[in-house]
């Protein structure tokens, strides 16, 4: 196979749990709960349920809400030892997130520096927090992602590498459909054996360290 490049998600894949979930758990009203609902029901866009999440929120918690996000952020088992791997196999790696700018980089600033990070940013200026979008859907999705995993891939040009995403959930849907190989979890563990999508489950870093290790040595997809 060609030198691989890998796309990984970061909420509830990096880090063990949702952070924009146990964000809205700690500091959003009651309300919050079926807009959540209805992103992970696909009745509403990504972008606009998280929008209208953070439009609940109160800019001034600023400080208060990111120092929870980092805190209570737990790092997957055998993340710090896949990014090595990673490195010592001159493999890249993109973190390509659906989650905020104000809590993604110093979450992840102890293990980078990475071949590049995506995710959506934010604005604190008006009375309520304002999520930006920087990485929207091109002119080939209509889904309204948000910070578009596919319109990233494209844009990033690796057609001829061999593409391994890494994800967990509803927003990392598109971008497996990309892949040559996917490691997943949850909802998205469940759509590749659904559409039969080449893969294999993960619980830590260290069983991805694992395949993709295995990948190496068989020189052709698994």
């Amino acid at each position: 196979m060609t030198k691989p490049i890998i796309y990984c998600d970061f909420d509830g894949t990096v880090t063990e749990s949702d952070n924009i979930i146990a964000i809205m758990k700690r500091f959003a009203p009651p309300e919050w709960e079926p807009i959540k609902d209805q992103i992970l029901s696909r009745q509403i866009s990504v972008r606009e349920g998280v929008g209208r999440l953070f439009q609940l929120l109160p800019s001034n918690l600023k400080e208060e809400i990111t120092a929870f996000a980092i805190e209570n952020a737990r790092i997957r088992p055998g993340f710090k030892e896949f990014v090595e791997f990673t490195r010592t196999e001159q493999i890249p790696l993109y973190i390509v997130s659906g989650g905020i700018d104000f809590f993604v980089y110093p979450i992840l600033e102890p293990y980078g520096p990475f071949a590049g990070v995506f995710c959506n940013s934010s604005d604190f200026t008006g009375d309520r927090i304002n999520i930006l979008w920087p990485h929207s859907c091109d002119s080939l999705c209509g889904n309204d992602c948000g910070c578009c995993k596919p319109s990233i891939i494209r844009s990033l040009n690796h057609e001829n590498r061999y593409k391994i995403v890494i994800g967990d959930s509803v927003t990392d849907l598109e971008a497996a459909k990309y892949a040559d190989f996917v490691l997943a979890r949850d909802l998205l563990l469940k759509k590749c054996a659904e559409w039969s999508i080449n893969h294999q489950g993960f619980h830590t870093f260290f069983e991805c360290i694992d395949a993709l290790k295995q990948q190496l040595k068989a020189g052709d997809p698994a």
